[in-house]
């Protein structure tokens, strides 16, 4: 049963060992292989553990010339050594650079545990059902102060409608058991209903 359904024509790409079948599922999009102009948004997963393979670049690359609208996925950040930064740091190297409205926050035992908003600080906490939300603590707000003047750099450099034009690629660390980040993968799907 897909956590969100709309009438967008919404295909997901990558590695399998990214899970884009549960991606697709869970957004009522579906598992593509070729490029298509009459996609409304492509959703790319990258497996930080197993990097991203030459055919999902070509795919990236192949709807330059359409300017679909697309999300970068992060999954499989509860396993292995690889991290949410790791897999933006390599988009950024073989797709297009990509902008991070969230970073991750960790639980005692490494485990992503919330999400902190770069635009205003906000911090949602996914150990819980549904997901709190508070404001970041100072301490927060130091470590990614960096991050965020990079972000809201530039999401102003872009425009307010950069992400439905098809220049700006959000990043969004996503673990769907724990519904951690379908939240945000589902505000950026609603900018572009129809």
């Amino acid at each position: 049963m897909p956590i969100y359904t709309s009438d967008l024509n919404c295909a997901v790409f990558g590695h399998e060992s990214a899970h884009c079948e549960e991606v697709a599922k869970a957004f009522g999009a579906y598992v593509a292989q070729e490029v298509c102009a009459e996609i409304d948004c492509a959703i790319f997963c990258i497996n930080p553990n197993t990097g991203i393979d030459q055919h999902t670049i070509e795919l990236w690359q192949g709807f330059d010339e359409y300017l679909v609208p697309r999300i970068v996925v992060v999954t499989d950040l509860e396993k292995d050594a690889g991290d949410f930064d790791d897999a933006v740091m390599l988009a950024n190297r073989v797709f297009d650079q990509i902008a991070t409205p969230f970073l991750v926050l960790h639980d005692d035992d490494g485990l992503p545990r919330a999400l902190i908003s770069l635009s205003d600080m906000s911090v949602f906490d996914y150990s819980t059902n549904p997901a709190t939300k508070t404001t970041s603590e100072p301490e927060h707000e130091t470590l990614v102060q960096e991050f965020r003047d990079e972000y809201l750099e530039l999401v102003t450099s872009m425009g307010q409608d950069a992400f439905p034009a098809g220049v700006l690629f959000p990043a969004i660390p996503l673990w769907i058991e724990k519904g951690l980040g379908v939240d945000a993968v589902i505000s950026y799907l609603n900018q572009l209903k129809k």
